[in-house]
């Protein structure tokens, strides 16, 4: 097992395989680099290095009581790549990943990377305000709070339903899928991932998005009914001053996994354009 001690002492455990030009993936919440599983052996089997860490307070990394926010995210992530000499990279983040991924470069730029891949992420700003009528209720938060805090095995459980779309007609049952969500979820802390509803849900990434200089590929479901495309990915699009918005008809906010044959192709398409 793979790991990186930060500048404040928290140790990131993180996978790093194949050799060649390095594609990172940032996972999404209450998730872990388990997530990207599929992605990561699709990639290393055509010629590329495979980078995924657990984000602090999330999967095998400490469980921090401070430093669970995207400022301090961003700035993990900004250690990891220079620590492990990253050049030339292909940064690919989903959901509150993609977050991460946008606040990386609005804090440290974009000297080491060529591409970025954001799918079903957070930017500009998931929830509703006076100038985002689109976004999540602040309730609807509160309530991931409070089920986190009360109830997180059955609430992690429960999540996988609207997360993948297995409440929509045609989408198959897959409780091996559903189980290894809770497994991933559980294996993080409880402060951190409690901590983190406020990253994902109240941060405005629209600097953020504005700094990203690089070709961005932004990948999205219709029906994604975490991260709804109306908030997200539309308005990102516009923001992103060289992005291609691709639209998955009917594509769950859990398209990675459920669609990983269309995803991994579509980015391996981007990557090698």
């Amino acid at each position: 097992m793979s790991s990186f001690t930060t500048t404040d002492g928290t140790r990131l455990f993180y996978k790093d395989w194949g050799v060649g030009q390095p594609v990172l993936f940032a996972h999404g919440w209450p998730l872990s680099s388990d997530a990207w599983d599929q992605q990561m052996l699709f990639f290393g089997q055509q010629g590329y290095r495979v980078i995924a860490h657990d984000r602090r307070s999330h999967g095998r990394s400490d469980q921090t009581w401070d430093g669970n926010n995207m400022d301090q995210y961003a700035d993990d992530l900004a250690e990891l790549i220079e620590a492990l000499d990253l050049r030339d990279l292909i940064l690919v983040g989903h959901s509150t990943g993609g977050g991460e991924v946008a606040h990386y470069i609005g804090r440290h730029g974009t000297a080491r990377v060529a591409k970025v891949v954001l799918v079903g992420a957070v930017p500009p700003l998931m929830l509703k305000t006076q100038d985002n009528p689109a976004g999540t209720p602040l309730a609807v938060f509160d309530s991931i709070r409070e089920s986190t805090a009360k109830n997180r095995s059955q609430f992690f459980f429960d999540l996988t339903v609207p997360f993948y779309g297995f409440n929509r007609e045609g989408v198959p049952a897959n409780e091996g899928l559903r189980e290894n969500f809770r497994r991933i979820g559980l294996q993080g802390g409880i402060k951190g991932q409690y901590d983190c509803v406020h990253e994902f849900s109240e941060v405005d990434y629209t600097e953020d998005l504005k700094r990203i200089d690089r070709p961005t590929l932004i990948i999205h479901g219709d029906d994604d009914q975490i991260v709804p495309i109306d908030a997200s990915a539309h308005p990102a699009a516009q923001i992103v001053a060289n992005a291609t918005l691709k639209v998955y008809p009917g594509g769950s906010h859990g398209l990675a996994e459920i669609e990983a044959d269309r995803f991994n192709a579509d980015v391996l398409a981007f990557i090698r354009a």
